[in-house]
């Protein structure tokens, strides 16, 4: 039930898609001098060695990161997304990989805060280590969507929420579902990513159709794949469902997804989807 370790996938395709938007977010909040908070379900460990035996054993990053390490040719989203992984190794050589807790951190100011929730022990013990010195970061080990409705809606009245579960567990589908729409009735204006891997297309056209019939309103979508479907044999794209996103997002992902899809592609079979599921 907690088997599920990001080490052995950090840096992958699906990590630079969730990690290209969550940037973009980021950098569309940092415009306003107004505080905001982060909020992240399922935040892992927040730091990965690419050299680990978890990276070493499976080599994804070399479909994902470790093909974008050092072009120059990048869209603007994908060059910032860039920028942050190149800070957090702070010298030229690519040896290790930020979480999604360690974007925010690099990127938030002093005034900001960050909400970490973590079930897994050994990846709680590890990422209490890593942010337990930074002040503006409260963790918690229990499970990241009773977190999340806990702690809405932010004093700030500003903030991005990633819901990044690992959907090893099949309610999983149905509880983000379910999760979101009790969140945005309690913080209707915040900005929030759902990441799911499409293992099982079925699922993931359930959950589009759910969260279109919500009652949410301003819903997009963005997928990467590498490779067509393949029926539960193994994940070959990724997606991130995000609503209230910044007006500048879509454009962006036009820019940055038809890059991706042709660059991180196995045998030129990249694709990828860019879709308003509700409007405005």
């Amino acid at each position: 039930m907690l088997s599920y370790r990001h080490s052995f996938h950090a840096g992958n395709f699906a990590d630079v898609l969730k990690h290209t938007v969550s940037t973009a977010i980021f950098h569309h909040l940092l415009k306003k001098d107004k505080p905001f908070c982060y909020l992240d379900t399922h935040a892992g460990c927040g730091a990965y060695s690419l050299s680990s035996e978890q990276a070493l054993k499976t080599k994804e990053a070399n479909n994902g990161i470790k093909r974008l390490w050092g072009r120059k040719d990048l869209p603007p989203a994908l060059a910032n997304y860039m920028s942050q992984v190149i800070e957090f190794n702070a010298q030229k050589e690519l040896k290790y990989y930020p979480g999604s807790p360690s974007i925010a951190q690099q990127m938030l100011r002093e005034n900001d805060r960050l909400f970490l929730f973590e079930l897994h022990p050994n990846e709680f013990i590890n990422m209490s280590e890593n942010f337990g010195s930074d002040k503006r970061v409260k963790m918690a080990k229990k499970d990241g969507l009773e977190g999340l409705i806990a702690n809405l809606p932010p004093r700030e009245r500003r903030g991005y929420i990633l819901i990044d579960p690992s959907y090893e567990i099949k309610t999983d589908y149905q509880d983000v579902v379910d999760t979101l729409i009790q969140a945005c009735k309690r913080f209707s204006t915040g900005t929030y990513a759902l990441w799911y891997p499409v293992v099982n297309r079925i699922a993931i056209k359930t959950m589009e159709r759910e969260l279109k019939q919500s009652g949410i309103k301003n819903i997009q979508l963005f997928e990467l794949g590498i490779e067509a479907d393949k029926g539960e044999t193994g994940m070959t794209s990724s997606g991130m469902i995000v609503i209230n996103p910044p007006w500048t997002l879509m454009a962006e992902m036009r820019q940055t997804l038809p890059y991706l899809a042709k660059s991180l592609a196995k045998e030129d079979k990249g694709f990828y989807r860019i879709e308003t599921l509700v409007a405005e």
